[in-house]
């Protein structure tokens, strides 16, 4: 060891150069047989902003576990290679010591919450830095109003709606004022206008030229402005790509897309108008940009003719709803949560659940489900009043899948978190078998029956958590949030199979931030506002009057967005879903 690691400073000058300098780094879990990810090497120059992509399982956040020191200081790994923060090299500098020079942003802002006001939380970290009172202060001041919470500081932090939990999260790195930030899904719980505050902020950031950023993240469509270069790592976990984001998102969509990996919405348009015939001189990788290059490409001859078919317009809805609410009223303690609300839903919909964050969407959700009991009375599902009706008769009825996967595990392996209710309901070992068996199949997870569910990746214990609904066959399937921590691949994979199940009669309820997924997915969507119902009716009709929408919190989906008034292109007017659009889907 040098006297300068000794000491936490750079080893060379060479090593100062650079933010960050991730080389030949290979990350072996405890109990693991292969490092994931495997041989990564690159650099994040100061000021910087890097993408890093990949499917889920590939490592991303196992990665960025060892930019802080995380891994191998705090959990059970074993890391080959050299991470350097800095010049500092994080295998011989403490956790603590880390700190001033990387900040990170965890996937769940629930694991790094720990104390009782929104305030102290953000205080917390330039406390144990040992800042003097006033900097403490004017650090944890300016952190919260960046991210639009310093009016709630006096509030207790489990007050907070997922996504205001996800913004405390990012003012308590802020704060810190660490000129590195590392972010692993920072947007996954917020709203549009969420998503918006934060990048506007991460633009303030990396517009002073004092941070560099290494973002993790799925939702493309609002990181585009910012991102300077994207690394992408393989299912593997080895480096794919790396290099400007015009030269890895726009020269290798085809094969990202292929490896799973979310690419933005006018992108992944882009690919299947062109296999249409329409022309692009550039993959676009914005709505705006979209809607330029379709306004200078001529119609397809093949398509001329062409006219859109809708899943939302086919075929007839039952006449007598199969799920009822009635004037349902919920608080939480003394808030009022859900005001007088009223809603249908018929056999065989696919119901989306949208608003800003704290709308009451999972509320109702769950009070549908009997996650929360509901007032008797008030919610009908089938025959069962969930206010009266016992676990087991109404996990039969209707499943549900929590927001946080790790919320419903019970178990000590995936194949058994899976058998779990069917034993509870006597179904024969061999039909155990095949059921389990075929689930594992179905969301990649048959290499994992015999893991822990905690040691799943994010993506991972989403698809289990999923699965572990299905599995049971209930006719009505509930889902908050089912996307989250997602790569393209199985997100499309889990949504294809919603829309099989519901296609074959299952009824499907979401709860969801994804607008893009609303449109390609729901044929119905509940609009909801400060807990209370202001829209509901089918997906084309709710999103035509965008002032609506944009008054919830929300934002018109991006495909919407870019095809809105294209000159000459009277054939994608009014389209919102990818699979409307002519072309085959990449």
């Amino acid at each position: 060891m040098t006297l300068e690691s000794a000491l936490g400073r750079p080893s060379s000058d060479s090593d100062v150069a650079a933010a960050l300098r991730v080389q030949n780094v290979g990350i072996t879990h405890e109990g693991a047989t292969a490092a994931t990810p495997e041989g990564i090497t690159f650099d994040v120059a100061p000021g910087e902003v890097v993408l890093v992509l990949g499917p889920s399982g590939s490592g991303k956040s196992t990665l960025a576990l060892s930019l802080n020191g995380l891994i191998p200081h705090a959990l059970p790994a074993e890391i080959t290679g050299t991470v350097l923060v800095h010049g500092i090299d994080t295998a011989e500098s403490t956790v603590a010591e880390l700190s001033t020079h990387v900040s990170m942003v965890f996937q769940d802002p629930d694991s790094q919450i720990v104390t009782g006001t929104v305030l102290d939380e953000v205080a917390f970290g330039p406390e144990n830095l040992r800042m003097s009172v006033d900097e403490v202060l004017a650090r944890s001041e300016a952190a919260l109003r960046r991210v639009g919470l310093w009016e709630r500081r006096t509030e207790n932090p489990d007050t907070l709606s997922g996504g205001g939990r996800q913004r405390l999260a990012i003012a308590c790195a802020l704060a810190i004022g660490a000129p590195t930030l590392v972010l692993d899904e920072p947007t996954a719980n917020l709203d549009p206008q969420g998503i918006e505050d934060v990048y506007e902020a991460l633009t303030e950031l990396v517009a002073a030229g004092d941070h560099s950023i290494v973002l993790i993240e799925h939702n493309l469509d609002a990181a585009m402005s910012l991102v300077d270069r994207v690394v992408v790592i393989d299912k593997a976990g080895r480096l794919a790509f790396d290099g400007p984001l015009d030269e890895v998102l726009r020269g290798h969509a085809e094969e990202l897309v292929a490896m799973g990996v979310w690419l933005p919405t006018a992108t992944l348009a882009a690919l299947r108008l062109r296999s249409a015939g329409y022309t692009f001189d550039s993959l676009p990788l914005t709505s705006r940009e979209l809607h330029l290059a379709i306004e200078g490409s001529p119609v397809p001859a093949q398509v001329a003719e062409w006219s859109t078919r809708s899943r939302a317009d086919a075929g007839a809805v039952a006449s007598s709803p199969l799920i009822e609410v009635r004037g349902l009223n919920v608080q939480r303690g003394r808030v009022p949560v859900l005001h007088d609300v009223n809603l249908s839903v018929h056999a065989g919909e696919f119901l989306a659940v949208v608003g800003a964050n704290g709308a009451g969407k999972t509320t109702l959700v769950q009070a549908i489900a009997g996650v929360i009991p509901p007032p008797k009375g008030k919610v009908r599902v089938g025959t069962l009043d969930p206010g009266r009706s016992d676990v087991r008769a109404l996990a039969a009825q209707i499943g549900f899948v929590f927001q946080n996967p790790e919320h419903q595990f019970i178990s000590g392996t995936v194949f058994d978190e899976l058998a779990h209710g069917l034993r509870i309901n006597r179904v024969e070992p061999k039909e155990i078998d095949r059921r389990v068996g075929d689930m594992l199949e179905r969301f990649g997870l048959r290499d994992k029956a015999d893991t822990h569910p905690f040691l799943l990746s994010g993506g991972e214990k989403r698809r289990l958590s999923v699965g572990t609904a299905l599995i049971a066959g209930a006719p009505v399937l509930a889902l908050d949030e089912p996307t989250f921590g997602q790569d393209r691949a199985r997100a499309d994979e889990l949504l294809g199979l919603l829309q099989v199940l519901n296609d074959a009669g299952t009824t499907v309820i979401v709860v969801t931030h994804d607008m893009q997924l609303v449109a390609d997915y729901a044929t119905h969507t509940a609009l909801m506002s400060d807990g209370r119902l202001v829209a509901h009716g089918r997906t084309a009709d709710v999103f035509a009057d965008a002032e609506r929408i944009v008054a919830a919190g929300l934002r018109v989906p991006p495909l919407l967005t870019a095809l809105h008034e294209v000159p000459g292109h009277p054939e994608l007017r009014g389209l919102i879903r990818l699979t409307e659009l002519p072309g085959v889907m990449a």
